[in-house]
């Protein structure tokens, strides 16, 4: 407990700091200093000062007040709280008695020594979590005033909204933080970087890895320069790898700070350290990492040939080495069979529901073989699998079907293959026409009066529907898309000249469904701009708030302003809220739960949002002045053959989106039958919550419907529901393999599945491999994006790090820098939306939501395919 007996401030090896009283990076120093390891000569100002400071007028009591109306789930919020308490430390000053400490100190470092001024929190640098980047750092700060000054500005930062909203995620109360700070002498370093010593990616304990760049470490850390990469074995600080990346800017002191400028060309390519100086690194790495006993996260700096330990912290979420971790096991429902994960099964990346699993996945199948035959083709009974949770194609062709299909195969590719890419519009319109008025019918119906039978009955008749329209779009309007794209691109290449633009172009500036949905959030925010306070309002609300603003059970702003709100937004979600983040009935979707949408709304009334319009404009420009250049070239036939593929392509490329984005029409009819039988279900304590009825298996739940209708009793499901949401999050912490079994199972009817899919065949470096999507470079943050429950973590120039994306997960495109998904491919809407965007996409890694670090910068390069983390 802190006293009043505590010293303001403490040298920097003193025994006396503890945790408590100099926050986790000050005890982390004061240890390192203890031990004789190399850091630079400083202090602490105690969390004793930060709570002197804060006690003056009242502040903590305030602060405290001020931060209970925090909620992490409306940003808005944490960013009221957070500028009200940085107007407050603003006007308070600093005590003298702390003033005059910290002058003291800071005297005895010298005549106006150049200092880092760094930001210790209590709760920082601990192995169950770590604190990194949410308080501020200040370098090269000189002078007694500066330095108090700086130390202000430390303390001010425990509560910026980063800050604020990060500790209410973890459930760190606001009452149980302080801020220490460190003050110490400026390394002025000809490098620096930092290092793990073990494998970030693969937990792998025997190697250390370094991160090297040329000036001060800021650059690595923001991810503007891509740094040396050595990896160096602990046994005997041999260097096993090296990679020396063209370093292009450093970040150097100057007068007043720190700046970046480029680096020399002479040293661009030149590796940052030599054999020794890695080894040496190494070495004074282990010391740490034995002193802690801990694999541990280190940042270091080196002037002339003298290295510096500036700040370590154990290693948080390190994945078990591979010798410890256990297998998981896919036990297959054959164990001779072959399964693939492809097609629908991009758009349900989590585990299944139960209820979907019984219900969806077989009216899948159903469909699929009902497809198959309508083609003449021949297929399984039961071509689709749930193994561990996750869906499957059953692909183990056996030569009996094999021989059957080879004898349609004439006829097929001949006549019935041309004739359904040929007529895939008229049939999606047929498929989107049927769908939608049996959607309508039951949309009508007053669930409440319905018998339980009734009700599933209908949820039974949608999701056939919904079946039938999805094989609508798989055996026709995606692979003509596909297909129509893949042919003119080719022909176009083999004419192309130098100066003429690449065959993507030709393809861009269409209107669809997703874009649409964008262009109207961008209306409703610019139409925002002009009623500022209720925009601000809007911004402070939960999904369930917003639709209790549209519902008119809130009436707290302007009453004209919000009636248009509510006009405009309504007809929003009416019109795109149906769109599936996934194809689980389960999931809510975006009618239900707008918060989603109000980041990107949010973004879309700063100045900085890019227009949509302007955006569909210039592609729709560039398209029809490249159409017109090659509809001008000299008659032959492979200018014929493109302008009649371009046609076909073109006519592919929107309906295409314009299709997917129907695929869940029928959800919200869906989940109102079942959320009534679930309401019904509660009703008799059958289960305890509403969407627990998504738990149920089919069969469990048609013995409920009798029971209900024939008024018994349901069984008691509620011990069973819990054992299968628990199973159900133990198995979505498990990536699926793309291909079973795994020892041997990519290789399919003679083609190698893993060389097609590079999730299947990661190797053990840490850059991450996929398919190119859309073409660029960038360096940016990766955010890391499970679901629209959490959406509000994407900021503007983040990388866009999913499983999967949808057309519901469109509005994020305009906040991402770029684009990397587990699951999809070269035409799959992540990379159709990407290049709309003019951003980079990176897909089907199958393992990038796994190894990428959220918040760590990363290289996509949509050209090549790869993601290249910054400590990498």
């Amino acid at each position: 407990m802190i006293t009043s007996a505590d010293p303001l401030v403490l040298p920097l090896a003193d025994s006396a700091a503890t945790l408590e009283l100099v926050g986790g990076k000050g005890a982390s120093l004061a240890r390192l200093a203890a031990a004789k390891l190399p850091v630079p000569p400083g202090f602490h100002v105690t969390t004793a000062a930060y709570r002197q400071f804060v006690r003056g007028a009242g502040l903590h009591e305030r602060i405290l007040d001020s931060a209970a109306m925090a909620d992490p789930d409306r940003p808005a919020t944490v960013d009221t709280v957070a500028d009200e308490i940085a107007a407050w430390f603003a006007e308070q000053p600093v005590p003298e008695d702390i003033s005059a400490a910290l002058r003291s100190a800071y005297a005895e470092l010298g005549p106006d020594v150049a200092v880092a001024v760094r930001s210790s929190a209590t709760a920082e640098d601990l192995p169950e979590m770590s604190f990194a980047g949410q308080q501020e750092t200040y370098l090269n700060i000189r002078g007694a005033d500066d330095v108090v000054a700086a130390v202000k500005r430390c303390w001010a930062s425990l509560w910026t909204a980063r800050a604020i909203g990060y500790r209410a995620r973890q459930g760190v109360a606001a009452d149980d933080v302080n801020l220490a700070v460190v003050v110490q002498e400026l390394v002025p370093a000809d490098a620096a970087g930092v290092l793990f010593t073990a494998d970030p990616v693969t937990g792998a304990r025997d190697q250390v890895l370094i991160n090297a760049a040329w000036g001060l470490g800021e650059a690595i850390v923001s991810g503007n320069v891509t740094p040396d990469t050595i990896l160096v074995a602990k046994a005997d600080a041999a260097i096993v790898r090296q990679e020396i990346s063209d370093k292009q800017v450093m970040t150097v002191r100057t007068a007043t700070g720190t700046h970046e400028e480029p680096v020399p060309a002479a040293k661009r390519h030149q590796p940052v350290l030599g054999p020794d100086q890695a080894a040496e690194l190494s070495r004074i790495a282990i010391r740490i990492e034995e002193l802690y006993g801990t694999p541990m996260d280190i940042e270091w700096a080196m002037h002339g040939t003298s290295l510096f330990i500036v700040q370590a912290r154990p290693i948080t979420a390190l994945p078990d080495p591979p010798e410890h971790r256990q297998p998981v096991e896919w036990e297959l429902p054959d164990p001779h069979g072959k399964y693939m994960r492809a097609s629908v099964m991009e758009l349900l990346p989590d585990p299944l529901s139960p209820l979907f699993a019984t219900l969806g996945i077989p009216a899948l199948a159903r469909a699929t073989v009902d497809r198959y035959h309508d083609l003449g083709l021949p297929y399984f009974d039961d071509p689709l699998a749930v193994i561990n949770g996750y869906g499957y194609y059953d692909v183990d062709y056996t030569p009996g079907l094999l021989g059957r299909m080879a004898l349609a195969q004439p006829r097929f590719l001949a006549s019935t293959l041309p004739r359904a890419l040929r007529t895939s519009p008229q049939r999606w319109r047929t498929a989107h026409e049927r769908y939608a008025e049996l959607t309508a019918r039951w949309q009508a119906t007053d669930p409440v009066a319905a018998t339980a039978a009734e009700l599933l009955d209908g949820v039974r008749a949608i999701v056939d529907e919904a079946a039938r329209y999805y094989l609508t779009l798989q055996s026709g309007v995606l692979p003509a898309a596909y297909i129509s794209e893949a042919m003119f691109t080719a022909v176009y290449k083999s004419m192309r000249r130098h100066n003429d633009p690449p065959a993507l172009t030709f393809l861009l500036g269409f209107d669809s469904k997703p874009v649409r949905a964008e262009k109207s959030l961008y209306d409703l925010a610019r139409w925002l701009r002009e009623h500022p306070k209720l925009a601000d309002r809007i911004e402070t609300l939960s999904g369930a708030d917003v639709l209790e603003l549209l519902r008119g059970e809130d009436n707290s702003a302007d009453e004209e302003a919000l009636a248009e709100f509510r006009s405009r937004f309504t007809q929003h979600l009416t019109a795109y809220g149906n769109t599936v983040y996934d194809l689980d009935f389960a999931k809510p979707l975006p009618a239900e739960n707008p918060a989603p949408m109000l980041q990107t709304l949010a973004f879309f009334r700063t100045d900085n949002a890019p227009d949509p319009y302007a955006r569909q404009r210039t592609a729709k420009t560039a398209r029809e002045q490249a159409a017109r250049d090659l509809a001008a070239r000299r008659l032959g036939v492979r200018r014929g053959l493109a302008l009649r593929l371009l046609r076909w392509a073109q006519t592919m490329a929107p309906l295409r989106e314009d299709a997917l984005a129907d695929v869940g029409l029928g959800w919200p009819a869906v989940r109102t039958l079942l959320h009534e039988l679930g309401r019904r279900l509660v009703a008799t304590e059958a289960i305890t919550a509403i969407d627990e009825v998504f738990l149920l298996q089919l069969d469990e739940l048609e013995e409920a419907v009798r029971a209900l209708d024939s008024g018994r009793g349901p069984a008691d499901s509620r011990a069973v529901v819990a054992e299968r949401e628990a199973t159900w999050r133990a198995q979505q912490k498990v990536a699926p393999p793309p291909v079973l079994p795994v020892s041997g199972g990519s290789k399919l009817l003679g083609i190698d599945f893993g060389k097609l899919m590079p999730s299947h065949a990661q190797q053990d470096s840490a850059v991450v491999k996929g398919v190119p999507g859309s073409p660029g470079r960038i360096t940016a943050p990766a955010r890391i994006i499970h679901g629209p429950s959490e959406f509000d973590r994407m900021r503007p120039g983040d990388v866009l790090v999913a499983k999967i994306t949808t057309p519901a997960w469109t509005p994020l495109f305009a906040l991402a820098a770029a684009v990397v998904t587990d699951v999809g491919g070269s035409l799959s809407h992540s990379s159709i939306v990407a290049r709309e965007y003019h951003i980079p996409a990176v897909l089907g890694t199958g393992v990038a939501t796994e190894r990428l670090r959220d918040g760590a910068p990363v290289t996509v390069d949509g050209d090549a395919g790869t993601v290249t983390p910054a400590t990498a």
